[in-house]
C-alpha cells in the first residue's frame, strides 16, 4: 500500500512559479512511476508531467518548457517545478503512483493563478 500527500499549492500570480511535492510512504518508492495530473472546475482530469523510476520524463505540450519534475527517491519525494504560470494553469493538481497493476492517488493541492 503506497499513501501519497500533496503540498506546495497555493496563489500565485501569473509569471509566477510554485513548487509542488509529493511524498510517499510504503517503501517502494524507488520503484514507482510518479505523475502529476491536474483538473480545473468542469474539466476532464489531464496528465500534467510523469517521471518512471528509471528517471525518463514526459510532460504536456501545454507546460513544456515552463515546468519540471523530479523525484528524489532518498526522501520518496517527487517534485514539480512550475514557472511561468498561467491563469490556464488553475487546478487542483494530484500525484499518482504506479506499481504494475496498481494505482494510487494523492488528496491534490490547489493551485491558483490570479493577479
Amino acid at each position: 500500500q503506497v499513501q501519497l500527500v500533496e503540498s506546495g499549492g497555493g496563489l500565485v500570480q501569473p509569471g509566477g512559479s510554485l513548487r509542488l511535492s509529493c511524498a510517499a510512504s510504503g517503501n517502494i518508492f524507488s520503484s514507482l512511476t510518479m505523475t502529476w495530473y491536474r483538473q480545473a472546475p468542469g474539466k476532464q482530469r489531464e496528465l500534467v508531467a510523469g517521471i518512471t523510476s528509471g528517471g525518463t520524463t514526459s510532460y504536456a505540450d501545454s507546460v513544456k518548457g515552463r515546468f519540471t519534475i523530479s523525484r528524489d527517491n532518498a526522501v520518496d519525494t517527487v517534485y514539480l517545478q512550475m514557472n511561468t504560470l498561467k491563469p490556464e494553469d488553475t487546478a487542483l493538481y494530484y500525484c499518482n503512483a504506479r506499481h504494475g497493476i496498481a494505482d494510487y492517488w494523492g488528496q491534490g493541492t490547489q493551485v491558483t493563478v490570479s493577479s
